[in-house]
């Protein structure tokens, strides 16, 4: 299992410093967030280290999404998001792969954000422009 010393979540999944475990696999391991969004803000990490989603092992991601549903569901939540940031600009602030499982119990709590969709994009440009490229590289 590939493992960064200087990563604080490959420390929580070595048992090296404590966090608040709700499940865990032989792949994956959840937790509560230490700075969270609202209650039962949660974190689902692949055991292995992989700062990037892309650059994760198919076979080390097999069971992050159905961890983060069972999560989901155990905390009874009706409203919640599911978010994975990729890279500074994306936010992400830990340099390992991680889902965040984010109630929304009311339009306070929770993840708060404003979507900012563009205005009348031309979708035969951008799959010009970016389809050929995206489907060769898959």
């Amino acid at each position: 299992m590939a493992s960064n010393a200087a990563c604080i979540f490959c420390k929580i999944v070595r048992r090296e410093i404590p966090a608040k475990v709700l499940f865990e696999t032989e792949r994956s391991l959840a937790f509560l967030d230490l700075g969270p969004l609202a209650d039962g803000h949660a974190l689902v990490i692949p055991k292995y280290h992989a700062q990037f989603l892309h650059e994760l092992p198919d076979d080390e991601m097999v069971d992050l999404l159905p961890t983060a549903k069972k999560v989901a569901g155990a905390l009874g939540c009706k409203n919640y998001n599911i978010l994975q940031n990729n890279g500074r600009l994306a936010h992400q602030a830990v340099d390992h792969v991680h889902f965040h499982v984010i109630p929304k119990p009311n339009e306070d709590e929770g993840l708060v954000m404003e979507w900012q969709p563009k205005e009348n994009p031309n979708l035969d440009d951008t799959i010009k422009k970016l389809g050929l490229p995206i489907v060769s590289r898959v």
